[in-house]
């Protein structure tokens, strides 16, 4: 029999409406005191009148000190459990995608909050972020195996949220052998993948369909691709343009987008390794000029409190990279903070253009791929927001 917390009155609220989270603070921490919980441990939970809500499981030391798995409390979080999770979201992706390559869980989107896995081919990447879910990693390796044709498993446990928990970072394979190199496919490109040393899980995927639309306005036109990484967004491009100039600071990253240049034949891309503020600033001293130029850096505003100084960091870096559009140029810019609006953004473009004496004009909305999904009652899950613009004077 579970151990049960009980919530403060209507501190229910968020739960009824959809969210799967509650914070210490609204636990009653007389009736069920925290510090007789232990990390990770699946618990039920009670509203302030006694009533079960469901299951969940708890991390007593951290703000964000609940997770609900299920409102069924009759429901085991077991094997089964997960297999019905998993089968669920691989029938969704399976709809989506032709080729099997995507996001199978995204979290509390797919009902797994702390969960990430990432498709490649047969090859899967399991990202584990809470202390809840680690205590369960047994029960997940069998249902993935269930569920899907798994030949190799990596749990890439690298992420900064398990600092959160307490809980260290690794990477294992965990089941089969890893073939070298892993190659997928993504918008007619075919891209190899460092899975156990590239960053997250090995691959975004959330970008996807921006890469396509952004290629369309690249025909026979110079680029400039800036936080270009192992060249998800540069190769699409390339195809399409005249060349492609690609900066990051990551000498290896920029190692990759070669090696994935040679694999599609493309010989109109140009590397430069750097931090982008500063590439940029150079580029603008040598009066170089772009048609096309695609902003995509990693989240400047990872908490709350950096909302401030990481607003002005995305100015900065989009005025930066408009004076270095030809006239009627196109600029993509996109933020991945999940504490940054895509108001804000908009905001910045705006403030940015006034700055270069441009005006910036809406083109596209940029999105995250249907393999991330959003729960609308669940604002965190819409994360990725972004626009293509064309720069009047």
């Amino acid at each position: 029999m579970l151990n049960h917390i009980q919530l403060n009155q209507s501190a229910e609220m968020r739960l009824t409406r959809g969210h799967l989270w509650i914070y210490s603070n609204e636990i009653n921490n007389v009736k069920t005191p925290l510090k007789s919980f232990e990390t990770g441990e699946l618990i039920n939970i009670h509203d302030s009148f006694g009533n079960n809500l469901g299951i969940g499981y708890i991390n007593p030391h951290n703000l964000l000190a609940v997770r609900l798995l299920t409102q069924d409390i009759a429901e085991p979080i077991d094997t089964f459990f997960f297999q019905k999770r998993f089968h669920r979201a691989l029938t969704l992706r399976q709809k989506l995608f032709s080729q099997p390559y995507y996001r199978l869980i995204y979290g509390e989107s797919d009902g797994l909050p702390g969960l990430v896995v990432d498709r490649f081919g047969e090859t899967f990447v399991i990202q584990i972020n809470t202390a809840g879910i680690e205590k369960l990693k047994d029960e997940i390796m069998s249902a993935l195996l269930a569920t899907t044709h798994a030949k190799c498993i990596i749990i890439k446990n690298a992420s900064s949220e398990r600092a959160n928990e307490g809980m260290e970072k690794y990477t294992e394979i965990a089941y089969g052998q890893l073939a070298a190199p892993c190659v997928i496919e993504e918008n007619q490109c075919q891209f190899m993948i460092d899975l156990l040393n590239g960053q997250k899980t090995g691959w975004f995927y959330d970008h996807r369909f921006n890469r396509a639309r952004i290629a369309t306005y690249c025909n026979d036109k110079n680029i400039l691709d800036v936080f270009c990484y192992t060249g998800a967004f540069t190769l699409p491009c390339a195809k399409m343009a005249k060349q492609v100039t690609a900066v990051d600071s990551s000498t290896a990253a920029l190692a990759q987008l070669d090696e994935n240049c040679k694999l599609n034949e493309l010989k109109n891309v140009t590397t430069h390794a750097g931090k982008a503020q500063q590439e940029l600033e150079n580029l603008n001293n040598s009066s170089k000029k772009f048609d096309v130029i695609i902003l995509d850096p990693p989240a400047f505003i990872k908490r709350k409190k950096d909302y401030h100084t990481g607003l002005k960091a995305y100015q900065h870096i989009n005025e930066a990279a408009m004076r270095l559009l030809t006239p009627h140029g196109i600029l993509l810019s996109a933020s991945c903070s999940m504490h940054l609006s895509a108001e804000d953004l908009l905001l910045c473009l705006a403030k940015a253009g006034h700055n270069v004496g441009r005006q910036p004009i809406i083109l596209e909305q940029c999105h995250q791929a249907p393999d991330h999904p959003i729960h609308p009652n669940i604002p965190e899950t819409n994360y990725l927001k972004g626009f293509i613009v064309t720069m009047q004077t």
